[in-house]
């Protein structure tokens, strides 16, 4: 039997705004400054989406959900993440692992990774153990490090039989 794995790799940034939750792997995280963005601006979810989509060659997440569409202003990204699967799925395509890091000075994120993880699982029908969230600093070096914002990067392997 030969396997046909592919891996895709995502990338997200968002500036951070205020009056806005921030949300990142499908749950809120406490801070004082939420993501501007179109939809939720899930960073996370939005790297995840991009990676799964790549490994397929299936375009990135603005091609299926574009900024302009009326449709997804303030979506729930877990909406973005959700096709993505269904399109890999349909494809005849499984996740084998998601390894996610997440480029941030603050919040801390460490006491949200775990519940992430569980979310993810959920949406992607994946154990938790396929699924990695990391996260670190830019050691105070440029728009991440002065606190302006995010990024976030996602690689994707995917398998068919």
């Amino acid at each position: 039997m030969i396997l046909d794995l592919r891996t895709g790799i995502g990338f997200d940034v968002h500036s951070f705004t205020e009056g806005r939750k921030l949300i990142l792997g499908g749950i809120e995280i406490k801070h004082d400054k939420g993501l501007a963005g179109h939809s939720d601006a899930d960073a996370v979810l939005h790297a995840i989406t991009d990676a799964l989509l790549g490994s397929i060659a299936l375009g990135d997440i603005g091609t299926h959900f574009p900024d302009n569409d009326p449709r997804y202003k303030n979506a729930d990204s877990t909406i973005f993440l959700k096709k993505a699967h269904e399109l890999l799925r349909n494809k005849g395509y499984y996740i084998n692992n998601v390894d996610t890091v997440i480029m941030l000075q603050q919040p801390k994120i460490s006491p949200y990774t775990q519940k992430m993880i569980e979310k993810i699982s959920k949406i992607l029908d994946i154990g938790a153990d396929r699924i990695s969230i990391k996260a670190t600093t830019t050691e105070k070096l440029g728009f991440v490090g002065r606190e302006e914002g995010i990024s976030v990067m996602a690689v994707a392997t995917v398998v068919r039989k």
